[in-house]
């Protein structure tokens, strides 16, 4: 049976396929060739030879796919960029004169978004799939060896920043990056272009100076990395610029004065803060057992990093209150099961001594 023929007046696949991207709460769409970002892989190589990755081995491990799309898939032809909107209705910073409170990075406050935009994904290939039969797809969001951000620029979503995250002239800083590989030959996009100029505000606004120089980031000293990826003690040296900050760190995102344009209507609702993770208290996180844990962060992404990792990151944030009500509740963690709690509740006991 031979399909009908599409009308001579219909739009053509990629404006049909961007227009279904964003019903689906997609705010940034574009396409690239899969070989459009040929840089990648040797400032990935670089950057793993100079040991910038830390811990996150899986890096290392499957570095030769991760560098190009074609070494994931060598029958890719085009990438599908895709942005989702969390734009902060509130100041990211606000919390930063409430020691007792710890912070929560922007992105984790609401639900899961490896949940929701592998879900809005999922359902724009399966309508890209039943429009072009020949079509084969496969949708990539964040868990993936995939590099996001330098194809997302690529396909003109916008540019890497010299904090590295992309940078969107219609949502700064603030996009949740997912993918989608196909084999189909589509019409990319006018890769996006690099308007930083002379501005250092991402850099100058790091605590823990991560930035060695523009656009390159040692993830060793970022805080994002030291309180979500990093196993075992904090290094003391980095303790103090941690602040309260207790889930990822949002300054240099914040700092980028292109997040003037990020308009939070274009938010996805399921990235709407919860109550309980706008401000948690650090008196509770601290008392935190493992089932509390899993509770309280139930349907977010912090409840990948487990409960020792985030008492750990809250015992710091008390060390650095300058508070001493907090020392009782630190030393019923001097005993911990975890080493790390134990190490950082001395630490912050010690930072507290009168």
């Amino acid at each position: 049976m031979v399909a009908e023929p599409l009308p001579l007046d219909t739009p053509p696949l990629e404006e049909r396929l961007e227009a279904v991207a964003r019903a689906h709460g997609f705010a940034a769409f574009g396409i690239a060739h899969a070989d459009a970002a040929p840089q990648t892989a040797a400032r990935l190589d670089q950057w793993l030879a100079e040991g910038c990755h830390g811990d996150m081995i899986w890096m290392e491990s499957r570095a030769e796919q991760r560098g190009s799309p074609k070494g994931l898939w060598p029958e890719v032809k085009s990438v599908i960029a895709l942005g989702m909107s969390y734009a902060p209705a509130l100041d990211p910073m606000a919390l930063a004169g409430h020691p007792d409170r710890g912070r929560i990075s922007v992105y984790a406050q609401g639900g899961d978004y490896h949940d929701v935009v592998k879900r809005a994904l999922k359902a724009v290939a399966r309508w890209l799939v039943a429009e072009a039969k020949d079509a084969e797809v496969k949708v990539f969001v964040d868990t993936a060896p995939v590099m996001e951000k330098p194809l997302s620029a690529a396909a003109g979503l916008g540019w890497q920043g010299k904090h590295t995250n992309l940078v969107s002239r219609d949502h700064g800083s603030w996009l949740f990056l997912g993918a989608i590989y196909t084999t189909l030959d589509l019409t990319p996009a006018t890769p996006g272009r690099d308007t930083c100029g002379s501005c250092s505000a991402c850099q100058d606004a790091c605590p823990t100076q991560a930035f060695p120089a523009p656009y390159r980031l040692d993830a060793r000293r970022c805080i994002s990395y030291l309180t979500i990826e990093h196993e075992g003690p904090i290094p003391v040296p980095l303790r103090r610029g941690i602040g309260n900050r207790i889930y990822g760190c949002d300054d240099c995102l914040a700092a980028c004065p292109w997040n003037k344009f990020a308009e939070t209507a274009h938010a996805h609702r399921a990235f709407l803060p919860r109550a309980e993770l706008a401000a948690p208290s650090l008196a509770d996180l601290l008392a935190l057992d493992d089932a509390d844990f899993r509770q309280v962060f139930a349907g977010s992404p912090i409840k990948r990093i487990g409960r020792g990792r985030m008492v750990r990151n809250a015992a710091i944030a008390a060390g650095n209150s300058g508070d001493v009500r907090f020392v009782p509740l630190l030393q019923r963690l001097v005993q911990d099961e975890s080493p790390m709690v134990a190490d950082a509740a001395l630490w912050a006991i010690a930072e507290l001594a009168p």
